[in-house]
């Protein structure tokens, strides 16, 4: 069987040979729930604050909103389930969309045709993986 994709072959050879193998880094949002949830986040990024939605997830499913290296060390979510529920108690004000976006600075939200939404701090400790674990509300 012959591997086509270049990475995959390193991959696979780095593994076959015991060299060590680099993790890919993300943030993760688990759902620990009985509802569907979606998914917000916000981060700094070279050209400015970005927020992104939506991520739909499964109740006890899991989803990688970024797939790539964590570059800041903060990362906002805001989560509401199926019938608009919020589901976190964020504090910091950010735009959202009702329908897939995203969306430069996170001022003038309904001034620029956005919703305000109040996201959570998730402080990631600068680590390359982290995962945040929705659960039901008591």
């Amino acid at each position: 069987m012959a591997l086509k994709n270049p990475i995959l072959t390193s991959l696979f050879l780095a593994m076959l040979c015991g060299l060590p193998v680099r993790a890919v880094a993300q943030f993760a949002v688990c759902n620990q729930s009985f509802d569907v949830v979606n998914v917000a986040i916000g981060q700094h990024e070279e050209e400015g604050f970005v927020t992104r939605g939506w991520w739909t997830i499964g109740p006890n499913q899991c989803a990688n909103v970024i797939r790539d290296e964590l570059t800041a060390r903060y990362i906002y979510v805001f989560a509401q389930d199926v019938f608009g529920n919020e589901i976190l108690n964020g504090a910091t004000p950010m735009c959202i969309a009702q329908k897939r976006f995203v969306i430069q600075d996170e001022v003038n939200c309904l001034l620029r045709g956005y919703l305000d939404a109040d996201f959570l701090e998730v402080d990631t400790q600068k680590t390359e993986r982290w995962t945040l674990f929705l659960s039901a509300p008591p």
